[in-house]
């Protein structure tokens, strides 16, 4: 079967019509994505039984993500986008999962670090510019461009800010590409040794568990899932910052507290069926490396700059962290997930799979994607400046 002829009359006619073209569309990336998904789910299982734990998913669907989209360039001339959608749709999934899993935590101490959490953003702001400006002088890269690039923030993001600039959005896509799938890699490699196998393994649910919900919670999971996307659309809309993660996640804290309140409501707990935060992985995970499949060839100085700036992004995140153990009570490995450059939906599903101090990983990593989000109308101000002065003196 053709991997993406899904409509054989419709590519063979002529699409003239706006409409048709974006039917077109839409069912070619439909196909991408199932295809993505069929191959996402046996590398999973493979990987979960290789003993790499509940965030095997995201690594799944990243070698999913990437070998689809080389196949369809290599074999069928075509070349699909990432698909921003299914990242919004995963991390709607995932924050709804890690909601549900702190509903009941206590969040008094969490409040009252809020201030160190600022205070680690800020940090992590300030040394990305000055990574943002040292990229930029050694690569000859605009310094809007290189702040793009090496911001902590989302690739899809990044990349669309620098498309709406007329900036290299490829650039900027490589770069950021490579910081999410290092930190990923690296941080989740070092989570899983230092706890050990045994612990960083989960039980893998049952193709029963996995595809069946018990009837009295599968109205409720319908019910969370449309109260999610609705939430989600509008947080989107109004562009609340991380509005996506952020609006599953207070979904996820709310629900059974809601539930109470209903009249003729029993005592019901809902939680989501282990389907719901393994597909939001697999989501994740496709998305980071549907942006690996669709890289043209770099020159290998400009790979190199790209390393080098990533290398500086992850000691600003060890040096952050050693800061947190400072001015905290934290273990380490709380402090590294907390301060980890990036990532933050995976960062967050590591420290939920080990069930280490979630609500601290992501009360700073929400605080941090607020931040970030809220302060690149001033980033890309002063940079646009500093370019237009620097281009003036030459």
């Amino acid at each position: 079967m053709n991997l993406i002829s899904v409509s054989p009359t419709l590519e063979k006619s002529n699409i003239t019509s706006p409409v048709a073209a974006k039917t077109h569309l839409l069912v070619k990336q439909i196909a991408v994505l199932f295809w993505e998904m069929l191959l996402a789910l046996p590398l999973g299982l493979a990987l979960v039984e290789f003993h790499f734990g509940g965030i095997a998913w995201i690594f799944g669907g990243m070698a999913a993500g990437t070998v689809i989209l080389q196949i369809c360039r290599i074999f069928y001339q075509y070349s699909p986008k990432p698909n921003r959608t299914a990242r919004k749709v995963g991390m709607g999934l995932v924050g709804l999962t890690v909601g549900a899993s702190t509903a009941k935590a206590h969040l008094a101490s969490v409040a009252s670090g809020i201030p160190v959490f600022v205070l680690l953003t800020l940090f992590l702001i300030l040394c990305g510019g000055v990574i943002g400006y040292i990229y930029s002088r050694l690569s000859k890269t605009n310094l809007l461009t290189a702040m793009l690039a090496t911001v902590p923030g989302g690739v899809g993001v990044m990349a669309a800010i620098a498309a709406d600039y007329n900036k290299n959005v490829t650039l900027v896509a490589l770069v950021q590409s490579l910081r999410v799938t290092t930190v990923v890699v690296l941080i989740s490699f070092i989570a899983r040794s230092s706890v050990g196998n045994y612990s960083y393994s989960q039980p893998l649910p049952t193709i029963n568990n996995l595809f069946t919900c018990n009837p009295s919670q599968l109205g409720l999971l319908l019910l969370v899932l449309s109260a999610t996307a609705l939430v989600v659309y509008f947080a989107i809309k109004f562009k609340i910052p991380a509005g996506d993660f952020f609006g599953a996640l207070l979904i996820g804290i709310t629900f059974n507290h809601l539930l109470d309140w209903l009249p003729f409501v029993g005592d019901i707990s809902f939680s989501p069926p282990p389907l719901v935060n393994i597909v939001g992985q697999m989501l994740l995970g496709i998305t980071i490396g549907e942006y690996w499949g669709e890289k043209p060839a770099f020159r290998k100085r400009t790979i190199a700059y790209a390393f080098l700036s990533v290398g500086m992004t992850l000691m600003t995140g060890a040096i952050a962290a050693f800061l947190a153990m400072q001015l905290t009570n934290w273990d380490w490995l709380t402090c590294m997930l907390v301060t980890a450059p990036g990532g933050s939906a995976e960062m967050i599903l590591v420290s939920l799979t080990l069930n280490h101090n979630v609500e601290i990983v992501t009360t700073g990593h929400l605080i941090r994607l607020i931040a970030i989000n809220s302060s690149l109308p001033i980033w890309v101000f002063i940079f646009r400046r500093i370019d237009s002065q620097l281009q003036a003196e030459v």
